[in-house]
């Protein structure tokens, strides 16, 4: 584990205080000791400590009262108490008041050793991602991943780790799960962040204006190509390249994406001229690229290319503590876009939130609640100002083997958005578009797709 982590052993009985830091510093702590907790405060006071490893019971103070007095001198000090199986009850009354965790007496030291592995791990987790979102916030303005759980910590900790790399990363995950967002997460906390960071979706554009728009043309190359034309690869150069819905690229053009992939270069259409790039390569999909590669309907060959480091989202249903920092969050902001002073949300209408199953993901969320912000009438978020679909008692929970109820559900609220953009541009198409964050023709295809007029 390193030198770089203490641990203060805080234990009356000498002979068992020695063994147990003995055993500690075998390990590779640096181990300070304590034989009573007066003596364990000054040190806490005194010296850097990651970790305490208490008695329950000691003359003059108890386990329960140390752990208080060291949560006052440091928060962050992370606290494990050795207890007697008698006072388990102690113990756990010990983890409510902030302790990280107990183990029973006599001492099992393999199972110290493990439960001290994860309770470090899990620290050390936590600083490179508090690192990670403070270079993120120097670079750009970096509000939008929350990662309360145990999941996005680890999506997060594995973009930071992986940003200063050129190699291909694939980033997995159902619609609105925030894919884009962590492929800047990626691009702002590696050495490309001076770089430009551009942004392609493969599901918006028919084959020839995706080509053109990956490679760029030559003056003359077709019908109306009356100048030049950099494509998205000489633009990214220096940066990051964000192929987003990259299930969606034809098979033709797979061929090109994947000699770009091999061999760092491409031409434009309508040219013969080699050009060199050296934009890092971050795609996306909702698809499921292995089952596409079985059909043959994606090629093996760039599904390997791009899969060198991959990233999986996890949807909003399976990371449910996310979802009370990601309301707080959302009501400021949308609070602040309306001018409309909202103080926060009621209990019941939390409640509703937390039962919901996300078929859009964070998304749907972030619609939500600006949807109940705009109709809100009182300075709190009601159970009443929630869209009835949040409201409903959920027939089945989705699981992702769950695919019918799932894809239904996300067209459900596919449609309902579209629904809703539509009727507040007066049905305007360009407008609605826009709204929705999609092309005209995307529009046109989702209308033509739902049968809606």
């Amino acid at each position: 584990m390193g030198m770089d982590y203490t641990i203060l052993v805080v234990e009356d009985e000498q002979l068992q205080l020695e063994s147990l830091s003995g055993f500690l510093a075998k390990q590779g702590y640096r181990v300070l000791k304590a034989s009573h907790p007066e003596q364990a405060i000054t040190i806490a006071k005194e010296q850097a400590v990651d970790l305490v490893l208490s008695d329950f019971r000691m003359p003059g103070m108890n386990g329960i009262e140390l752990l208080g007095k060291l949560k006052e001198i440091n928060p962050a000090i992370q606290v494990v108490i050795m207890t007697a199986f008698g006072t388990i009850e102690s113990a756990t009354e010990a983890m409510k008041l902030g302790a990280t965790d107990y183990i029973t007496k006599p001492i099992d030291l393999y199972r110290l050793q493990a439960m001290l592995r994860i309770i470090v791990e899990h620290s050390q987790l936590q600083s490179e991602n508090r690192l990670l979102r403070q270079q993120l916030s120097d670079q750009f303005n970096f509000s939008g991943i929350v990662s309360e759980s145990p999941e996005m910590n680890q999506v997060l900790n594995v973009a930071g780790r992986v940003a200063d790399s050129s190699a291909a990363v694939l980033i997995t995950g159902e619609t609105g799960t925030g894919k884009e967002l962590v492929a800047r997460t990626v691009h702002f906390a590696g050495l490309r962040r001076e770089g430009p960071f551009l942004a392609v979706n493969c599901a918006a554009l028919p084959e020839n204006l995706l080509e053109n728009e990956l490679f760029g043309h030559e003056k003359g190359a077709f019908t109306g190509a009356d100048r030049q034309r950099k494509g998205r690869f000489e633009l990214a150069e220096d940066g990051t390249l964000f192929i987003d819905e990259v299930g969606e690229i034809p098979v033709a053009l797979q061929v090109k994406l994947l000699r770009v992939l091999q061999e760092k270069v491409f031409e434009r259409i309508g040219s013969s001229e080699p050009i060199r790039t050296n934009a890092r390569i971050v795609a996306a999909t909702n698809r499921d690229l292995e089952a596409m590669v079985r059909d043959g309907t994606f090629r093996e060959d760039l599904f390997y290319r791009l899969n060198v480091v991959s990233i999986r989202i996890p949807p909003l249903r399976d990371r449910r503590e996310d979802i009370r920092p990601l309301v707080e969050a959302y009501i400021r902001k949308f609070a602040a876009e309306n001018n409309k002073r909202i103080a926060g949300i009621s209990r019941e209408a939390m409640d509703a939130l937390m039962k919901y199953d996300y078929p859009g993901n964070i998304r749907e969320l972030e619609n939500i609640i600006q949807q109940s912000i705009v109709l809100s009438r009182t300075e709190t978020i009601m159970r009443s100002d929630l869209p009835g679909r949040v409201l409903e008692l959920p027939k089945t929970r989705t699981s992702s083997s769950g695919n019918e109820s799932l894809i239904e559900k996300v067209e459900a609220f596919e449609q309902a958005m579209i629904t809703e953009a539509m009727n507040q541009t007066g049905r305007v198409q360009t407008r609605a578009a826009e709204r929705l964050g999609i092309t005209e023709r995307h529009l046109r295809y989702k209308l033509k797709k739902y049968g809606m007029k």
